[in-house]
């Protein structure tokens, strides 16, 4: 049997048998930014072209090759989110957020699209964690938004991270430094790519972060942006500094970094893995002061990251971190006979009610075909009806380890019975070897796949 269609190119499925671990991991990212005082935003995954073009850049690559644009039934261009921080800064301005007070702080889970080669770590649909802040323009909020990330990432156990920053400037500083950056590219006009010569007039910074070998080659003697800081801004990145001193929060300063997108100012970080290969940036971020004026609201500063969550993972598999299995069935209720199934439907309903995962036949197996069902996705305990376990109203429960059964009433007596069994095997077996698990259980920040916070 051929299949009707595949999955787009650069597009996965996200199985049940993985699905969960991400949501442990989404679970320790929700905890982190609560403790740091940020709220859920949700936005479009589609918004008008426009958004992007004015705040991403149109000189960024995002722009320029990988947007997925397209005209929508009125006429209207309409564009897949490629990045996170664009939505939210439009529904800051559209629902007035900054009247609340500030600052603001906002964090989102969410799919992005950008048209790219793909490769592992590069996707064209992509998942994103990541963090906004609005209206705080001290230091320390560089500093605050990055410890956060950090955070995320001590809390997971996640080893061979490196942070790096750099300085970018104020538009003031900055003109000055894309002069000098103009000069010494034009001398080397002949060798740049088509892409960068087009950059070269509009936005030389970009420039530096150009993938081309040659380029990359030439961008390494140019000159850096530390020399043209102007005063407050050289003063602001050292007292970014400080705080992450004062943090125990170690990094390096990289003269290279300018991140990909157009709206950044001032401070620009990434957290870089050894563990990624090509796709080393597992996290990366910095300030945005200009982008909510630009978008048309009040002068507002901001900044933000995001977090590809697809390197993550890659990240915690890389390095061996044990994530939790999917919760297994604890209870299956076998039956034989429509009565008896009926009665199993109704336990089962009960079970869940009380938030225990049970199964019952839907499928109108035989009864050993529903055992080996049972087996097969590990249930913990059986339990299995017929014509005399309905007639005395009990019923013998099994554990599928040990071999033991216990007896139990069919009656309004049924979940007690079946709390004072577990309560007695959690006691002896159960506790011991780890068998007995819920969803509670790995939701726990106490759980040993994550560290404790000091």
């Amino acid at each position: 049997m051929s299949l009707l269609t595949q999955a787009p190119k650069g597009t996965q499925d996200l199985l049940p048998k993985d699905s969960f671990r991400w949501q442990v991991v989404e679970e320790v990212l929700r905890n982190e930014a609560a403790s740091y005082g940020f709220g859920e935003i949700r936005t479009p995954v589609f918004e008008h072209t426009e958004l992007f073009q004015r705040s991403v850049g149109e000189t960024t690559d995002v722009v320029q090759k990988e947007m997925y644009t397209f005209l929508d039934k009125g006429n209207r261009s309409i564009t897949l989110r490629p990045e996170g921080t664009a939505g939210a800064v439009r529904a800051l301005l559209e629902h007035a957020l900054y009247n609340d007070g500030l600052p603001v702080k906002t964090y989102y889970l969410t799919s992005c699209y950008r048209y790219e080669n793909t490769q592992k770590g590069r996707l064209r649909e992509f998942h994103q964690f990541g963090a906004e802040v609005f209206g705080a323009a001290a230091p320390s909020a560089d500093a605050e938004l990055i410890a956060l990330a950090h955070d995320i990432f001590e809390r997971l156990g996640i080893e061979n991270l490196s942070l790096e920053l750099n300085s970018i400037g104020c538009p003031e500083c900055r003109a000055t430094y894309h002069t000098a950056l103009k000069e010494y590219f034009a001398g080397h006009k002949e060798q740049l790519c088509g892409t960068c010569l087009n950059r070269l007039d509009r936005n030389p910074m970009r420039i530096l972060d150009c993938k081309n070998p040659k380029c990359a080659e030439i961008a390494d003697h140019a000159p850096r942006m530390k020399d043209y800081l102007c005063d407050d801004c050289r003063q602001h990145f050292d007292s970014v500094k400080k705080y992450l001193d004062s943090a125990g929060i170690a990094y390096s300063v990289n003269p290279m970094i300018v991140r990909g997108l157009d709206y950044y100012t001032r401070t620009v970080f990434e957290f870089v893995s050894s563990d990624l290969g090509a796709q080393s940036t597992v996290c990366g971020g910095g300030r945005y002061d200009g982008l909510v004026k630009e978008m048309g609201g009040p002068q507002t500063a901001g900044l933000g990251f995001a977090i590809g969550l697809e390197r993550l993972m890659m990240i915690l598999e890389a390095q061996g971190i044990q994530m939790p299995p999917q919760p297994a069935c604890e209870v299956y209720v076998a039956s034989l006979g429509e009565a008896a199934q009926e009665k199993a439907f109704q336990l089962v309903h009960e079970m869940r009610q009380a938030s225990i995962i049970s199964e019952c036949d839907i499928c109108a197996r035989s009864l050993k075909a529903q055992m080996k069902y049972a087996d097969k996705i590990g249930a913990q305990f059986t339990l299995v009806l017929g014509d005399d376990e309905l007639a005395n109203q009990t019923a013998q429960l099994k554990h599928m380890k040990t071999g033991e059964k216990f007896a139990v009433s069919l009656g309004k007596d049924f979940l007690r019975d079946y709390v004072s069994v577990h309560s007695h095997l959690e006691e002896t077996t159960l506790n011991v070897d780890g068998t007995f698990t819920n969803l509670d259980v790995f939701m726990n920040t106490d759980s040993e796949i994550f560290t404790e916070k000091n």
